[in-house]
């Protein structure tokens, strides 16, 4: 689960400095051809997608239902393994990825033909389903800590007949490795849980494992906090990754060795 007590203030001015240093969403003025072509092809694609339609449906349904579960929070939200009831209607509303995201990651998916799929961090289920949705003939694990919240989301991913995606209980660090000690190879690596420095880059090593030269992995809420933000500014850095694109609430990082000197674009999206 991924829990997200903006501050309003911080992350305002850390928005506006994003923004005021970031490129045209349009991608004038982008010199890689290949992070052109995603912002073309990928970030100023609005196309709609008859997979949306019932995937909101179901949010809808979430966001209106009271029933509680109790929740352990093994993130950034606290020091310990604090335990706290919310309804299912709470979460849908505030820890769901947006459908406006949601949909960027079912586009990323298909632009980049991703058959294996690694996400940390299930919630209820939903942004799974844009994952699971886009390729129907790959793969996707999806981990997350809290049991209640793995159990709701499997039973979501089955009322919408996605069988493609696994839901996979328990803390990342006694889930993760196992799941990768299995796979060759991953296509896309999307990382929301957790929240903190040490955890985020250890997970990001573990991610390196099983990924190659086209795989792309993602990281969410990556200006979330100063710890986030000293993360991302670590992953940047790492002699693996060639190119960064920024978008404020998620991070695209690729390891392509096409790329002949280190890249990051922070583009409006």
């Amino acid at each position: 689960m991924s829990a997200r007590p903006y501050t309003f203030f911080p992350l305002a001015l850390r928005y506006l400095r994003y923004y005021l240093g970031a490129m045209n969403g349009s991608g004038h003025g982008i010199h890689s051809p290949f992070v052109y072509a995603f912002v073309r092809n990928v970030l100023m694609d609005r196309s709609s997608n008859k997979n949306f339609g019932r995937i909101e449906k179901m949010r809808q349904q979430l966001q209106k239902d009271v029933r509680m579960i109790k929740l352990t929070d093994f993130g950034a939200g606290s020091a310990k393994q604090d335990t706290k009831e919310k309804s299912i209607g709470q979460i849908a509303r505030s820890a769901a990825k947006s459908p406006r995201l949601a949909q960027l990651l079912f586009r990323s998916v298909q632009y980049f033909n991703a058959s294996t799929i690694v996400e940390l961090g299930s919630s209820l289920g939903l942004t799974t389903a844009y994952l699971a949705s886009a390729n129907k003939n790959g793969i996707v694990y999806s981990l997350e800590g809290d049991p209640e919240l793995a159990q709701a989301a499997a039973q979501n991913l089955a009322g919408l007949g996605l069988h493609n995606a696994h839901i996979i209980p328990g803390n990342f660090d006694n889930t993760l490795q196992p799941l990768l000690d299995k796979l060759s190879k991953a296509d896309l690596v999307y990382i929301d849980g957790n929240h903190r420095l040490e955890p985020t880059l250890r997970y990001f090593e573990q991610a390196l494992a099983v990924a190659n030269e086209q795989t792309v992995i993602i990281l969410d809420d990556i200006h979330w906090s100063g710890e986030m933000e000293a993360a991302w500014k670590a992953i940047q850095a790492h002699p693996k990754v060639t190119t960064t694109i920024d978008l404020f609430f998620l991070g695209y990082v690729f390891m392509r060795p096409e790329f002949k000197e280190r890249q990051h674009f922070p583009i409006r999206f």
